[in-house]
């Protein structure tokens, strides 16, 4: 399975705003973005400025990297999703957010079962989790209305498992989203729409760049 294995706090540097890539630490004073606000490099300070005049290429490319780096995804995979949601009926765009939605770390982590997308898709490849009463390790599945996720049985016995389930009651999921925190389970009831996904990305920018 490949994944970006750097230093993932210049990934929001690089974007200018917080991604949220590392769960809790994000929301507190250790976050790189609080420290040093301007993008990674040595002269970051420099290419702070320079964003006033973007082009039109580089307000795509970033579109595109920052969706990208949102949901944990590598160009080619990214790239696969962008002409599978060209065949699909509707807005490209739309369908395209929608294909990211889906994917199952994101769901497991819009059910409040990880503090990061990242830490769903890591709970996924070892094996916590099970679709349809089948045990799955692939955080790219799709997952569609009426599958049924759950924690795997013998999880649930782990402390960490427990303490995600703890925090999950604090959490409150999108209405696209059904979960039982009494049986470690949850699922989507729909394909979320427009207003229930992330407002910064910019969908039309995507399309605008991969239609060069």
């Amino acid at each position: 399975m490949a994944r970006y294995t750097g230093p993932v706090c210049k990934l929001c540097r690089r974007e200018g705003e917080k991604l949220f890539l590392k769960g809790e630490r994000c929301y507190s004073p250790k976050c790189a973005m609080e420290k040093r606000a301007y993008p990674p490099g040595h002269h970051g300070r420099q290419a702070q400025w320079s964003r006033s005049r973007e082009s039109d290429y580089g307000a795509q490319l970033r579109a595109k990297q920052k969706a990208r780096r949102v949901y944990g995804v590598l160009e080619q995979q990214f790239r696969r999703y962008y002409r599978q949601a060209i065949k699909a009926r509707g807005l490209t765009g739309l369908t395209l957010l929608q294909i990211l939605e889906s994917r199952l770390d994101n769901v497991i982590y819009r059910m409040g079962y990880a503090s990061s997308r990242s830490q769903a898709r890591q709970l996924v490849a070892h094996g916590h989790f099970m679709v349809n009463d089948r045990r799955t390790d692939v955080p790219s599945m799709q997952i569609k209305p009426g599958d049924l996720i759950q924690v795997r049985q013998g999880s649930r016995s782990k402390t960490l498992i427990k303490d995600l389930m703890a925090m999950a009651e604090e959490r409150s999921t999108p209405d696209w989203i059904t979960r039982n925190l009494k049986d470690f389970s949850g699922g989507i009831l729909r394909l979320p729409e427009r207003a229930e996904i992330d407002a910064n990305l910019n969908e039309q920018l995507i399309v605008e760049y991969y239609s060069r």
